[in-house]
Protein backbone atom coordinates (compact mmCIF):
# COMPACT_ATOMS: atom_id res chain seq x y z
CA UNK A 1 0.00 0.00 0.00
CA UNK A 2 1.11 3.42 -0.90
CA UNK A 3 2.56 5.42 1.84
CA UNK A 4 -0.33 8.49 1.70
CA UNK A 5 -2.91 5.88 1.84
CA UNK A 6 -1.74 3.85 4.49
CA UNK A 7 -1.55 7.11 6.11
CA UNK A 8 -5.39 8.54 5.05
CA UNK A 9 -6.46 5.13 6.66
CA UNK A 10 -4.68 5.65 9.76
CA UNK A 11 -5.71 9.38 10.09
CA UNK A 12 -9.37 7.95 9.65
CA UNK A 13 -9.16 10.46 6.61
CA UNK A 14 -10.95 10.05 3.08
CA UNK A 15 -9.12 11.56 0.15
CA UNK A 16 -10.74 11.74 -3.31
CA UNK A 17 -6.77 12.95 -4.17
CA UNK A 18 -3.44 11.83 -2.29
CA UNK A 19 -1.36 13.72 -4.37
CA UNK A 20 -0.80 16.85 -1.47
CA UNK A 21 -0.59 14.02 1.20
CA UNK A 22 1.99 12.10 -0.82
CA UNK A 23 3.79 15.78 -1.09
CA UNK A 24 3.51 16.02 2.57
CA UNK A 25 5.72 12.96 2.82
CA UNK A 26 8.54 13.80 1.23
CA UNK A 27 11.82 15.80 3.16
CA UNK A 28 13.37 18.23 0.60
CA UNK A 29 16.40 15.73 1.20
CA UNK A 30 14.95 13.15 -0.71
CA UNK A 31 14.10 15.98 -3.69
CA UNK A 32 17.53 16.75 -4.05
CA UNK A 33 18.80 13.01 -4.30
CA UNK A 34 16.08 12.81 -6.76
CA UNK A 35 14.95 15.69 -8.54
CA UNK A 36 12.65 13.57 -10.33
CA UNK A 37 10.62 13.15 -7.53
CA UNK A 38 9.38 16.96 -7.99
CA UNK A 39 8.49 18.91 -5.07
CA UNK A 40 9.42 18.77 -0.65
CA UNK A 41 6.75 19.03 1.63
CA UNK A 42 8.04 22.86 2.43
CA UNK A 43 5.27 24.55 0.34
CA UNK A 44 2.54 22.52 2.73
CA UNK A 45 4.61 22.93 5.90
CA UNK A 46 4.39 27.13 5.22
CA UNK A 47 0.70 26.44 4.57
CA UNK A 48 0.34 23.91 7.84
CA UNK A 49 1.99 26.22 9.82
CA UNK A 50 -0.40 28.96 9.47
CA UNK A 51 -3.86 26.68 9.57
CA UNK A 52 -2.36 24.98 13.33
CA UNK A 53 -2.03 28.79 14.67
CA UNK A 54 -5.36 29.62 13.67
CA UNK A 55 -6.76 26.55 14.64
CA UNK A 56 -5.00 26.20 17.88
CA UNK A 57 -5.14 30.31 19.03
CA UNK A 58 -9.14 29.88 18.96
CA UNK A 59 -9.33 26.72 20.78
CA UNK A 60 -6.91 28.56 23.86
CA UNK A 61 -9.46 31.90 23.02
CA UNK A 62 -12.39 29.67 24.23
CA UNK A 63 -10.71 27.87 26.80
CA UNK A 64 -9.51 30.73 28.61
CA UNK A 65 -11.72 33.70 28.29
CA UNK A 66 -10.39 35.39 31.08
CA UNK A 67 -6.57 35.44 30.21
CA UNK A 68 -4.65 38.20 28.23
CA UNK A 69 -2.65 38.08 24.78
CA UNK A 70 0.24 37.31 26.84
CA UNK A 71 -0.50 34.38 28.49
CA UNK A 72 -2.39 32.94 25.16
CA UNK A 73 0.50 33.67 23.48
CA UNK A 74 2.80 31.86 25.71
CA UNK A 75 0.33 28.81 25.82
CA UNK A 76 0.39 28.86 22.11
CA UNK A 77 4.01 28.37 21.35
CA UNK A 78 4.55 25.61 23.85
CA UNK A 79 1.70 23.84 21.85
CA UNK A 80 2.76 24.49 18.49
CA UNK A 81 6.77 24.40 19.42
CA UNK A 82 9.00 22.08 17.32
CA UNK A 83 8.89 19.96 20.61
CA UNK A 84 4.92 19.95 21.04
CA UNK A 85 4.04 19.38 17.30
CA UNK A 86 7.21 16.35 16.99
CA UNK A 87 4.85 15.13 20.14
CA UNK A 88 1.93 15.13 17.93
CA UNK A 89 3.75 13.39 14.81
CA UNK A 90 5.45 11.16 17.36
CA UNK A 91 1.49 9.50 18.37
CA UNK A 92 0.85 9.66 15.05
CA UNK A 93 4.18 7.77 13.86
CA UNK A 94 4.48 9.80 10.76
CA UNK A 95 8.18 9.40 10.70
CA UNK A 96 7.09 5.91 9.50
CA UNK A 97 6.02 7.30 6.44
CA UNK A 98 8.05 10.11 6.17
CA UNK A 99 10.46 10.00 2.78
CA UNK A 100 14.32 11.05 2.93
CA UNK A 101 17.07 10.78 0.99
CA UNK A 102 19.92 8.04 2.06
CA UNK A 103 22.37 10.55 3.48
CA UNK A 104 19.63 12.13 5.41
CA UNK A 105 18.25 9.13 6.53
CA UNK A 106 21.86 7.98 7.97
CA UNK A 107 21.78 10.64 9.43
CA UNK A 108 19.00 9.90 11.84
CA UNK A 109 17.16 12.76 10.72
CA UNK A 110 13.76 11.10 10.91
CA UNK A 111 14.10 11.59 14.61
CA UNK A 112 15.00 15.29 14.88
CA UNK A 113 11.96 17.33 16.38
CA UNK A 114 12.11 20.09 13.34
CA UNK A 115 11.72 17.20 10.66
CA UNK A 116 8.85 15.74 12.86
CA UNK A 117 7.17 19.50 13.55
CA UNK A 118 7.65 20.09 9.68
CA UNK A 119 5.75 16.90 8.83
CA UNK A 120 3.25 17.40 11.11
CA UNK A 121 2.61 20.67 9.66
CA UNK A 122 2.53 19.16 6.21
CA UNK A 123 0.28 16.93 7.09
CA UNK A 124 -1.97 19.30 8.05
CA UNK A 125 -1.61 21.47 5.01
CA UNK A 126 -2.68 18.68 2.95
CA UNK A 127 -5.86 17.99 5.19
CA UNK A 128 -6.48 21.53 4.65
CA UNK A 129 -6.40 21.80 0.84
CA UNK A 130 -8.67 18.71 0.55
CA UNK A 131 -11.18 18.73 3.63
CA UNK A 132 -10.87 22.49 4.55
CA UNK A 133 -10.81 24.48 7.66
CA UNK A 134 -13.90 23.31 9.55
CA UNK A 135 -13.03 19.10 8.69
CA UNK A 136 -9.10 19.76 9.71
CA UNK A 137 -10.32 22.01 12.69
CA UNK A 138 -12.18 18.78 14.07
CA UNK A 139 -9.10 16.52 13.44
CA UNK A 140 -6.52 18.84 15.21
CA UNK A 141 -8.67 19.13 18.11
CA UNK A 142 -8.51 15.43 18.30
CA UNK A 143 -5.04 14.54 17.71
CA UNK A 144 -3.30 17.61 20.28
CA UNK A 145 -6.30 16.83 22.36
CA UNK A 146 -3.56 15.80 25.31
CA UNK A 147 -2.26 19.11 24.48
CA UNK A 148 -5.02 21.43 24.62
CA UNK A 149 -6.79 19.50 27.31
CA UNK A 150 -3.57 20.46 29.82
CA UNK A 151 -4.23 23.49 32.14
CA UNK A 152 -1.18 24.98 33.25
CA UNK A 153 -0.77 27.85 34.95
CA UNK A 154 0.89 30.91 32.50
CA UNK A 155 3.75 30.89 35.54
CA UNK A 156 4.47 27.34 34.43
CA UNK A 157 5.11 28.25 31.00
CA UNK A 158 7.91 30.33 31.41
CA UNK A 159 9.90 30.57 27.98
CA UNK A 160 12.71 27.70 28.94
CA UNK A 161 15.79 30.60 28.37
CA UNK A 162 14.29 33.14 31.08
CA UNK A 163 13.40 30.49 33.72
CA UNK A 164 17.31 29.16 33.09
CA UNK A 165 18.44 32.53 33.14
CA UNK A 166 17.26 33.54 36.26
CA UNK A 167 18.14 30.11 37.99
CA UNK A 168 21.67 30.62 36.51
CA UNK A 169 22.32 33.75 38.31
CA UNK A 170 20.95 32.47 41.30
CA UNK A 171 23.52 29.54 41.55
CA UNK A 172 26.03 31.31 39.36
CA UNK A 173 25.61 35.01 39.63
CA UNK A 174 26.04 34.63 35.60
CA UNK A 175 24.07 33.75 32.86
CA UNK A 176 24.09 30.38 30.41
CA UNK A 177 26.17 29.94 28.15
CA UNK A 178 25.25 28.75 24.87
CA UNK A 179 27.36 27.22 21.90
CA UNK A 180 26.96 26.48 18.80
CA UNK A 181 27.36 23.09 18.05
CA UNK A 182 26.21 22.44 14.30
CA UNK A 183 24.73 24.52 11.79
CA UNK A 184 24.12 22.33 8.80
CA UNK A 185 21.56 21.73 5.96
CA UNK A 186 20.50 23.89 3.00
CA UNK A 187 19.84 27.72 2.94
CA UNK A 188 15.83 26.64 3.16
CA UNK A 189 16.08 24.12 5.42
CA UNK A 190 18.91 24.94 8.70
CA UNK A 191 19.37 22.60 11.59
CA UNK A 192 20.71 23.89 14.17
CA UNK A 193 22.15 21.79 17.38
CA UNK A 194 23.09 24.43 20.50
CA UNK A 195 24.95 23.60 24.33
CA UNK A 196 23.85 25.59 27.35
CA UNK A 197 26.50 25.39 29.88
CA UNK A 198 25.78 26.96 33.12
CA UNK A 199 28.70 27.55 35.98
CA UNK A 200 30.64 25.80 33.41
CA UNK A 201 28.91 22.57 33.61
CA UNK A 202 27.58 21.45 30.37
CA UNK A 203 23.40 20.92 30.73
CA UNK A 204 21.51 20.83 27.19
CA UNK A 205 21.55 20.10 23.75
CA UNK A 206 19.22 21.62 21.84
CA UNK A 207 17.77 21.50 18.00
CA UNK A 208 16.09 23.38 15.72
CA UNK A 209 15.26 25.09 12.48
CA UNK A 210 16.69 28.70 14.05
CA UNK A 211 19.34 29.05 16.72
CA UNK A 212 16.87 30.36 18.95
CA UNK A 213 14.32 27.02 18.60
CA UNK A 214 17.96 25.10 19.38
CA UNK A 215 18.92 27.30 22.52
CA UNK A 216 15.42 27.14 23.82
CA UNK A 217 15.30 23.27 23.95
CA UNK A 218 18.65 23.44 25.19
CA UNK A 219 17.49 25.36 28.07
CA UNK A 220 14.33 22.97 28.39
CA UNK A 221 16.62 20.09 28.63
CA UNK A 222 19.31 21.74 31.24
CA UNK A 223 16.12 22.88 33.25
CA UNK A 224 14.79 19.14 33.61
CA UNK A 225 18.31 17.96 34.30
CA UNK A 226 18.51 20.60 37.77
CA UNK A 227 15.47 19.98 38.85
CA UNK A 228 16.42 16.49 38.80
CA UNK A 229 19.32 17.52 40.72
CA UNK A 230 17.01 19.12 43.26
CA UNK A 231 14.74 16.29 43.62
CA UNK A 232 17.78 13.67 44.43
CA UNK A 233 19.66 15.82 46.82
CA UNK A 234 16.22 16.43 48.42
CA UNK A 235 15.16 12.71 48.98
CA UNK A 236 19.12 12.52 50.36
CA UNK A 237 18.54 15.41 53.14
CA UNK A 238 15.19 14.33 53.78
CA UNK A 239 15.34 12.12 57.45
CA UNK A 240 14.77 8.68 57.32
CA UNK A 241 11.93 7.04 59.20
Amino acid sequence: MAPAKELAERLGLQFDDLTLLSQALIHSSYVHEQPSAGLSNERLEFLGDSVISLIVSQALFERYPKENEGSLTTRRAEIVSARGLARIAQRLELDEYLVLGLGATAAGEKSRKSVLAATFEAVTGAIYMEHGLSRTRDWLLEVAAPELEEKPKVEDLKPPKSALQELSYSRTGRAPQYRMISEDGPPHARHYVVEVTVGGDSLGRGEGRNRRDAETEAAREALGKLSKQRSSRATVGAPSG
